[in-house]
């Protein structure tokens, strides 16, 4: 059967974002049909206004009360006519060869699940990249969000997934833990005999707008989130979700002993530090990204260490229910 695709795309408040998304995908190479279906979860005002500037797109637009990014795309896969579904995050924009590359890989491999990296593009700013940087850099991830080295099975990520409409129906899509939900849905599947892979040419721009602050709130949620994930799925649980609180931990170390005289340790630490600061430097090319990598590190190791570790005493430790402890993380 020849593919049919649909992108679903939530958005929440981002009207201008939504319409760089669009305007990338006014340039996808290729000539393969698709539509795009965009749920807005309660946006005040909505986002209407974006679709008429696109009158050569096939865009469904829903209005609908917010409930949450995965219900979203739950909403938005139910109403799809295609038989792929390609989910977006609304702060992403799509390379040109995006769907070349869909096409060609499942083409010559299909699964009903795939991934695709995310990058920063050469007009973000310098938060933007260095953020882009930690999160997807081997150095600093093992590779867990996507990256051809990696140390744990990839697990396709919401902002840029491919599922196909059997899938989400055997599967029916998303729950309602948030952050954490792709992976979850990921790891349902794999459980219902799926087949996923990371198509590394399917590659997206994510833009993340993010705060310093906002940015240490998000991670810490994702750290509370693979806690969760560990209890409800404990044969995915990996010795690499501990990497962050081994960095955290030998940081404090290392700091401790350097007091005491001791600076074997530090010295390590600090070599690590330099390492991570000039590959960042080389690889976004720009000097003040040698003093920025290792503080945006520093913040996602320390705040994804305390969102895990918290969630593990509560959760491993004492038993706690996840829904009752933890309601934040759940979307009625």
């Amino acid at each position: 059967m020849p593919l049919s695709l649909s992108f679903v795309v939530p958005v929440y408040n981002r009207p201008d974002e939504l319409r760089e998304l669009l305007s990338s995908m006014t340039r996808l190479e290729g000539s393969i049909p698709f539509e795009v279906v965009v749920v807005d979860d309660g946006s005040k005002p909505g986002c209407d206004e974006v679709m008429r500037e696109f009158p050569g797109m096939n865009i469904h637009y829903y209005y609908k009360e917010n409930t949450g990014p995965g219900d979203s795309r739950n909403y938005g896969m139910k109403r799809a006519t295609g038989n792929y579904f390609i989910i977006l995050d609304s702060d992403c924009l799509l390379s040109a060869d995006y769907l070349l590359a869909v096409e060609e890989s499942l083409n010559a491999e299909y699964v009903d699940c795939f991934g695709g990296p995310d990058a920063a593009h050469s007009n973000f700013n310098l938060r933007q990249k260095a953020i882009s940087f930690v999160m997807t850099s081997f150095w600093t991830t093992g590779g867990i969000r996507g990256n051809k080295r990696k140390l744990k099975p990839y697990e396709p990520r919401s902002f840029n997934m491919g599922m196909s409409k059997k899938a989400f129906e055997i599967s029916g899509g998303f729950g309602n833990l948030h952050p954490g939900e792709d992976p979850e849905l990921v790891q349902r599947l794999w459980d219902l005999g799926f087949k996923t892979k990371y198509i590394e040419r399917a590659l997206v721009y994510h833009k993340r707008r993010i705060t310093w602050s906002s940015y240490a709130r998000q991670i810490y949620k994702f750290g509370l989130a693979r806690s969760i994930l560990n209890v409800k799925k404990p044969k995915y649980a990996s010795w690499v979700f501990w990497l962050p609180i081994f960095v955290v931990l030998l940081g404090l170390t290392s700091l401790i002993l350097g007091l005491l005289g001791c600076f074997n340790m530090l010295y390590f630490v600090l070599a690590y530090a330099i390492f991570l600061a000039f590959t960042g430097m080389l690889n976004l090319k720009s000097f003040r990204a040698l003093f920025m990598i290792p503080f945006v590190f520093a913040i996602q190791s320390i705040a994804y260490a305390i969102g895990f570790i918290r969630g593990w005493f509560y959760l491993s430790v004492l038993h706690c229910d996840p829904h009752k402890k933890f309601p934040q993380m759940f979307c009625k």
